[in-house]
């Protein structure tokens, strides 16, 4: 099904554009949502001024939340976790999570949904981006430490084995495959 995009649809395209999309996906969703119409002629020859006012409505929108970005961008937040020895840790970080520590450090309300990333199973640094609009992507770092041990040991044991990573690929001789 050829759909035109009336609103941007994440991970699909920018308001005026002309998609393929699944029957089911357009049928059970773009359409009643609003976000599309069928691309028939006469839809696409309003593509134009559609892409016109998106722009516009963008621009707005960007405008509004540049000080959202802006007070979100290089963020640290910092969560303790238990973990197995191996660095696993007995849950995760989910982005609802994400979400209500950023809201309550600084008060800007961020959907779970606009934060990307999977959930965090593993001990270390991450970065996530924050998905505000289609333009505006801040990132912010997260660190999941162990319970009981302070938040620098996680970034000098990173260091530490990043560093020893690049000694050991340095020291280690290329092997060329044998010839059969």
């Amino acid at each position: 099904m050829k759909v035109l995009l009336l609103k941007d649809v994440y991970k699909l395209g920018r308001a005026g554009d002309v998609k393929k999309v699944a029957d089911g996906y357009g049928r059970n969703y773009l359409l009643p949502q609003g976000m599309a119409i069928l691309a028939t002629p006469a839809a696409l020859k309003m593509t134009e001024r559609i892409k016109e006012k998106a722009n516009v409505q963008r621009a707005i929108i960007n405008q509004e939340m540049d000080a959202v970005a802006r007070q979100i961008a290089g963020l640290t937040l910092t969560f303790p976790a238990k973990a197995s020895e191996t660095g696993k840790l007995y849950g995760s970080v989910t982005t609802q999570m994400l979400a209500e520590t950023i809201k309550a450090k600084t008060g800007v309300d961020i959907a779970r949904r606009q934060i990307d990333t999977q959930p965090l199973r593993i001990l270390g640094e991450y970065k996530v981006n924050i998905r505000l609009t289609v333009d505006l992507v801040p990132t912010i770092d997260v660190i999941v430490y162990r319970e009981g041990e302070a938040v620098s040991t996680i970034t000098a044991t990173r260091a530490t084995t990043t560093e020893n990573e690049q000694t050991s690929a340095e020291s280690e001789p290329e092997t060329e495959p044998e010839a059969e």
